[in-house]
């Protein structure tokens, strides 16, 4: 079994520091409005199945354009929350089949992953890149990522 999982990491949010909420309650800027949209247009070509995203507000909006597009629902799931363990994304990539799944988190989480899929010997275009608002297309066959294909924000 092989498909494309697209790892999105949210669009920008305002500051932490100026905001006075809960951090999961912190919500998109303008800019990253823009970002969401434009991820809803690059995806929404493709045979999305599933999107799935932590339950943090910025994540949800980052991709609930992409979800109206599509006609699909949001899935919101703790274990793709800020400072989660890589347990949840990894059972998300190993599911994989041939439907693509949108899978929307934060850097510390993503990174994470990203660096655990190289060492395991993972083609990589980039390494080092995780902006806010990019989407990383990860080819997975039997559950392991192959190819990774970074796009930057737009």
């Amino acid at each position: 079994m092989s498909g494309t999982v697209y790892v999105v990491r949210h669009a920008k949010a305002g500051s932490r520091s100026n905001w006075a909420g809960p951090d999961s309650t912190r919500p998109l800027t303008p800019a990253g409005v823009r970002q969401a949209d434009a991820i809803a247009t690059m995806l929404a070509n493709q045979p999305v199945a599933r999107i799935v995203s932590s339950p943090f507000l910025r994540c949800r909006q980052t991709v609930e354009p992409l979800a109206t597009k599509v006609g699909i629902p949001v899935e919101a799931d703790d274990s793709l929350a800020e400072g989660s363990s890589l347990h949840g994304i990894r059972n998300l990539l190993v599911s994989a089949g041939p439907e693509r799944i949108v899978i929307c988190s934060h850097g510390d989480v993503i990174g994470g992953l990203i660096q655990q899929v190289q060492s395991e010997g993972a083609r990589l275009d980039h390494t080092r890149r995780l902006e806010k608002g990019s989407v990383w297309a990860l080819e997975v066959r039997n559950g392991r990522v192959h190819r990774g294909r970074y796009h930057l924000p737009l």
